[in-house]
């Protein structure tokens, strides 16, 4: 491996990187038996087809795109441990020459540890709030549950608050059908608040076959900028009318969710409640911990690369947020109508405030000899296993210099967290 290193604006750093066919023998050879235990190759067990079948089958690019992340991971740590830079984060990596046979060629751009000077960190006070569950929250948490196994039957005259209605529904603005404006079957539990703030109070009353028409506004915030503030027109037919029946909080009802009695269940549910406000208030006071130690620390110049990365990051955050609720990118974008570079635009500060927050972690872990013991790291590892022991690639991944450096820096951060909070705290 061969590699030119050249100094950049901001605390930067461009490596090129030029590996030769003999340096990434291995890494080709590896690739070939991930893809051969993942495609069918005639005459041979998953994973043991030799080499050139796999090549004569998949073709020897396709093994060199497989073998790319692990080329270029191993070849850019052996270049930043050779120039004994002080990187930070992901680097941007560009790809200029890929063929088998012949040199690979990587351009790598990577962040420079910024300078950051310390305040006196005894200086800053924040105060851990006290936390309290009580009787009220637990009996909040048991009403919910008792929804959950509702029973709903269908019922002759007007809905009440207690009840649920189904309707079929038209919203329009200036007598257009609004995008996403019409449901045919639209469930409302008008004992529960709804999106719309006053639209469950306006079917009380109402029977099934009738009629009713009506305005509302939508909240300023709502995620839908199309109709967020505007004042929209329903037209609603009503198609059922249902009483909901939810069972008495007895000992009953506490067996149907595997406790022994109805005491036990509170018990569990007050447990339970309390880690979940602790970790609430452990989380806020990191949060106001470090804010405020940010704001009297000095930073140098923050690496556009990582910038970018956080923002990256984040995005990607926001698209697996959206996809647990069942909604795409895509979709999102539309309502709001901005494009991925806006979004990551809008990243911009929140991306500045973690980036400083990595860096200030990182030098009180430097300043206060807070390190990661091997034996730390190794626990880690075997609790990701355990967690996902089904899953190959997980195993797989944990073997990467790039996910072992994450791990560590994430238990690293944890220290730095416990030991600010003992030093500050009130």
């Amino acid at each position: 491996m061969q590699h030119t290193a050249k100094k950049l604006d901001k605390s930067q750093v461009e490596l090129i990187i030029t590996v030769s066919p003999l340096d990434y023998t291995k890494d080709m050879q590896a690739a070939a038996i991930r893809l051969s235990e993942r495609a069918t190759i005639h005459g041979f067990r998953p994973g043991k087809a030799p080499y050139d079948v796999v090549k004569q089958n998949l073709g020897e690019i396709k093994i060199l795109e497989e073998a790319l992340q692990s080329i270029v991971e191993k070849n850019y740590h052996a270049a930043v441990t050779a120039e004994k830079l002080d990187t930070i984060g992901m680097p941007e990596i560009t790809i200029e020459k890929m063929a088998p046979g012949n040199d690979f060629v990587f351009k790598a751009v990577a962040a420079l540890l910024p300078a950051v000077t310390l305040p006196d960190l005894s200086k800053i006070k924040v105060e851990k709030k006290a936390v309290h569950v009580g009787e009220k929250e637990v009996e909040d948490v048991l009403k919910s549950l008792t929804k959950m196994q509702g029973k709903e039957v269908i019922k002759e005259g007007a809905a009440n608050k207690e009840d649920k209605i189904v309707v079929a529904m038209k919203m329009t603005n200036n007598k257009v059908v609004v995008e996403g404006g019409e449901a045919k079957a639209h469930q409302v539990y008008l004992s529960e608040p709804h999106y719309i703030p006053g639209f469950a109070e306006q079917l009380v009353g109402l029977k099934k076959g009738e009629i009713k028409e009506f305005s509302l506004k939508f909240p300023d915030e709502h995620y839908q900028k199309h109709l967020a503030g505007k004042n929209i027109d329903f037209h609603i037919t009503v198609s059922d009318v249902y009483s909901v029946e939810y069972p008495e909080i007895n000992d009953a009802f506490a067996a149907t969710l595997g406790q022994p009695s109805l005491i036990a269940l509170k018990e569990l549910l007050q447990t339970n409640l309390t880690k979940e406000a602790e970790n609430k208030e452990a989380q806020r006071l990191e949060a106001e911990l470090l804010e405020k130690a940010i704001e009297v620390t000095t930073f140098g110049e923050i690496p556009d690369v990582l910038l970018n990365s956080e923002k990256q990051k984040m995005f990607y955050e926001l698209k697996g947020n959206l996809e647990k609720q069942g909604i795409s990118m895509e979709n999102y974008l539309k309502d709001l109508k901005k494009t991925e570079q806006e979004i990551h635009e809008d990243f911009a500060v929140r991306a500045a405030l973690r980036v400083k927050a990595a860096l200030l972690s990182r030098e009180i872990a430097k300043t206060n000899n807070i390190k990661v013991e091997k034996e730390e790291l190794d626990k880690e590892v075997e609790n990701i296993k355990s967690t996902y022991q089904n899953d190959p690639k997980v195993a797989e991944a944990l073997k990467r210099p790039d996910v072992l450096d994450t791990l560590a820096a994430t238990i690293q951060n944890r220290k730095v967290v416990a030991f600010l909070i003992e030093k500050v705290t009130k």
